[in-house]
């Protein structure tokens, strides 16, 4: 059974180019974004780890951690990272999680477990390791996204579905097709429209299972 949506994320271990960290109190009482890659110095890999780096402010914002993954050293990483901050013009200040044993790629359901690197091993090799997983204070996993290595992350995406899942944790309320923060949000089934009004004021009954309320911030 693969990792799914809103079962405890592993515990682990493990080095990065940062030292040693131990995963659930590396995320402490914080939200928490691991993302992967197959392999440092590779082109889609090298934009996407800059764009984290560009949204550093907006991590925090969000009172959210992000770490990286790549099945290389950590003393590649530390390479790499010179050429990602000089081709973001931003620092890439967050940890790489230095997967070389494969042990984190797999816990994640990210490869087989018989996957293994070979001698002169691609990207290829180990391509399946390009997802992302937010993470709520919790422990638990509340999105999974896997790309192939043909297509760029939309990091703007990923920002957004963190604003829809901090704004609906633990609350009974959905964001709809499109959502941005400041826009209107779908009240829950699991409330009564009587009940959502006393809760959240107006509600605007589009259908009898669609009924929106204002952005609660």
């Amino acid at each position: 059974m693969g990792l799914r949506i809103n079962d405890i994320v592993p515990n682990f271990t493990a080095e990065t180019d940062q030292g040693t960290i131990s995963f659930h109190d590396w995320i402490g009482d914080s939200w928490a974004i691991l993302f992967s890659h197959p392999k440092d110095f590779t082109p889609v890999c090298t934009t996407e780890f800059g764009a984290v780096a560009q949204l550093a402010d907006e991590w925090a914002k969000r009172n959210t951690k992000v770490i990286g993954l790549s099945v290389d050293s950590a003393e590649e990483h530390v390479k790499w990272k010179s050429d990602i901050s000089a081709y973001a013009g931003a620092k890439a200040g967050f940890p790489i999680i230095a997967d070389e044993s494969l042990e984190v790629s797999k816990m994640f359901d990210m490869l087989p477990a018989e996957a293994y690197l070979p001698d002169g091993r691609t990207a290829a090799d180990s391509a399946s390791v390009r997802s992302v997983f937010i993470i709520s204070p919790d422990k638990k996993v509340q999105l999974i996204m896997t790309y192939p290595m043909s297509v760029g992350r939309n990091f703007a995406e990923v920002l957004r579905a963190l604003d829809g899942l901090q704004k609906t944790y633990q609350q009974p309320l959905a964001t709809g097709a499109n959502w941005m923060p400041g826009q209107d949000v779908i009240v829950a089934l699991s409330l009564t429209t009587e009940d959502a009004k006393a809760k959240f004021g107006k509600v605007d009954v589009k259908l009898p299972y669609l009924r929106t309320t204002a952005d609660p911030a």
